[in-house]
C-alpha cells in the first residue's frame, strides 16, 4: 500500500457524525420592554436555583412583545441574560425580526405553536383578621408549641410540555404523568407518582433535606438545593425505575423506592 493510498484512506475517515436530537430549550417569553424589572424579575428566578440557571442556553421569544425592539434594547436585554448565567442562543417570532437576530450573532426560529404553558403559582389563603388579632395578643406558651404543618401542593392533572409549577413554602405532589419539557419546582420535596420526563428541582430555597419521589425516573434533568444531574447521568442508574433522590454533602444519590 503506497503512502498516497493512505492519505486517501485518511481523507475518506470521517471526523464528525450528523445526529438528530430532541432537546429542551428554556423559553424566556417578553412580553414587554422594562429592563430594569425584567432584571430584578430574573434574579428572583435565579436565587431560587442558582446552579441550575448557570450557563443554560435560553430561547428568547418575542412573540407576544407589545412594542417595536431596536438592536439597543436587544442587546440590554441579552446583557441581563448574561450576567445572570442565562446564554441566550436564538430569538423565536415573526420574520420580521430577523434583521435584529442577525444583527445580534443569533438565530430566529419560527413562532411557536401555543405548547409553551405557566401554571401560575396561587397566592396562599389570608388568614382571618380577627385569628391574627387574637395570635398578637396571646400569651406566649410556657411549653414549645408544635410546628404548624407545611403546605402541599397537590396537582392531579397531567403536566404537559411548556408547563411549569411551583409549590412556594412547600411540597409539591403530582398524581399524573409529567411530561419532556416541563417543569417541577418546590421549596420542599417532590412526589411524582407517574413517569417523571420532565425537570425537576426540590429544596429551590436551599433546603438541602428535600427529596425527589418518582414512581418512574425518566427526568431531563432533578435538582436538589441547586445541585443537579441531567439525562446523561441519570441513564446510569435506576432509570425508568422507581427512585428517590436526595442530597448527601454536594452530591446527588439516586436509590431505589
Amino acid at each position: 500500500m503506497t503512502s498516497e493510498t493512505n492519505l486517501d484512506l485518511l481523507n475518506n475517515d470521517p471526523v464528525f457524525h450528523l445526529k438528530g436530537g430532541m432537546l429542551t430549550m428554556t423559553v424566556v417569553e417578553l412580553v414587554r420592554q422594562a429592563p430594569e424589572r425584567f432584571a430584578m424579575q430574573l434574579a428572583e428566578k435565579v436565587e431560587q436555583a442558582p446552579n441550575f440557571f448557570q450557563d443554560t442556553p435560553v430561547l428568547i421569544s418575542l412573540e407576544k412583545l407589545d412594542a417595536s425592539m431596536d438592536i439597543a434594547g436587544l442587546i440590554a436585554l441579552l446583557r441581563i441574560c448574561r450576567d445572570h448565567g442565562l446564554q441566550p442562543v436564538a430569538l423565536r417570532g415573526a420574520e420580521q425580526f430577523r434583521p435584529l437576530a442577525q444583527q445580534a450573532s443569533l438565530v430566529l426560529l419560527p413562532p411557536g405553536r401555543g405548547r409553551d404553558k405557566i401554571i401560575e403559582t396561587p397566592e396562599p389563603a389570608p388568614q382571618a383578621v380577627a385569628q391574627q388579632a387574637e395570635e398578637a395578643q396571646a400569651p406566649a406558651a410556657a411549653t414549645p408549641q408544635p410546628a404548624e404543618s407545611t403546605p402541599s401542593r397537590v396537582i392531579t392533572e397531567p403536566v404537559r410540555s411548556g408547563q411549569q409549577v411551583y409549590a412556594r413554602g412547600g411540597d409539591l405532589i403530582v398524581l399524573a404523568p409529567v411530561s419532556a419539557g416541563s417543569e417541577l419546582l418546590a421549596d420542599g420535596h417532590i412526589h411524582v407518582y407517574g413517569p417523571l420526563r420532565g425537570r425537576a428541582l426540590a429544596g429551590v430555597r436551599g433546603d438541602t433535606q428535600a427529596r425527589i419521589f418518582c414512581q418512574s425516573l425518566e427526568a431531563e434533568l432533578v435538582s436538589i438545593a441547586g445541585q443537579y444531574k441531567v439525562a446523561e447521568d441519570l441513564r446510569r442508574q435506576q432509570w425508568k425505575e422507581a427512585v428517590q433522590v436526595s442530597l448527601e454533602g454536594d452530591i446527588l444519590k439516586i436509590a431505589a423506592l
